[in-house]
């Protein structure tokens, strides 16, 4: 069904419920419209889904919008541990510490700083002072690229 049938369909519900409210149609009646409209929303949805499952490799902006737009988000963020190694518990806490420290990020005052990750990553790659990026490695990647992604800000593909 397309955009302008279901916008129909939803109108004809809202329609019958104001009937029904009134007195001048029956629960059924409503009923019965309430469940031709779900499923007609259904199938468009799933329409649409194969449509997008099917033109995925010329569509792949499309289809992961759509994936994007089903995950569901989440509203919190976690405890955080501030530089003394305190949790920080309460959430205009958590702001002003965020805050700071991406503020630090883009500051100029602070030094370089290293995650703890990436040092792990650096001390589990390096085999005897051998170099961390290999030549072979760089050209895989490159073959790998997609030209159907867009360029980033600072105009290089992703």
């Amino acid at each position: 069904m397309d955009e302008q049938g279901a916008s129909s369909g939803a109108q004809t519900e809202e329609k019958v419920h104001g009937l029904w409210k009134e007195g001048q149609a029956t629960w059924e009646e409503y009923r019965n419209v309430v469940r031709v409209c779900r499923d007609a929303t259904r199938k468009a949805t799933v329409h649409l889904e194969l449509n997008l499952a099917r033109d995925v490799k010329d569509n792949k902006k499309g289809f992961f919008k759509h994936i994007s737009s089903k995950e569901k988000t989440r509203d919190n963020v976690g405890l955080l541990l501030n530089e003394v190694g305190v949790l920080v518990m309460e959430d205009a806490k958590k702001a002003e510490f965020l805050n700071a420290f991406f503020a630090s990020l883009f500051s100029a005052k602070a030094g370089p700083q290293k995650s703890q990750a990436l040092e792990v990553r650096e001390e589990a790659c390096k085999k005897d002072d051998l170099p961390l990026v290999e030549e072979d490695c760089v050209i895989d990647h490159l073959s790998k690229l997609d030209t159907y992604k867009s360029m980033g800000p600072n105009g290089m593909h992703p």
